[in-house]
């Protein structure tokens, strides 16, 4: 399974943006597709992932500014992530993620700035 995340980049505060990551490859019906991040001198940590049947979960701090979704293809997966009400906070590198149950991929991190 191959990851491109695209998105990411500098934004005022209050402002938006929307990273996308496409899984292809050997897609099994179910699998989990989330991001993660690590801000400076933090550890990685969950932002929101979901699963093929639609089920969500946030990380409390994201929860009503971000909504994770996806669109399955045949062999592709693509899920969207959008950052509504960004804060300063949510500066860090995001990080794809992509479980098949069996392993689990990670895509190249992409910066997050919120800065003024």
């Amino acid at each position: 399974v191959q990851l491109q995340a695209s998105g990411g980049g500098l934004v005022q505060p209050g402002g938006s943006l929307r990273l996308s990551c496409a899984a292809s490859g050997t897609i099994f019906s179910i699998n989990v597709m989330g991001w993660y991040r690590q801000a400076p001198g933090k550890q990685r940590e969950l932002v929101a992932r979901i699963i093929s049947d639609g089920d969500t979960k946030y990380a409390d701090s994201v929860k009503g500014r971000f909504t994770i979704s996806r669109d399955n293809a045949k062999n592709t997966v693509t899920a969207h992530l959008q950052m509504n009400s960004l804060k300063p906070e949510d500066t860090a590198v995001y990080y794809c993620n992509f479980d098949n149950m069996i392993e689990e991929y990670w895509g190249q991190g992409t910066e997050v700035t919120v800065s003024s």
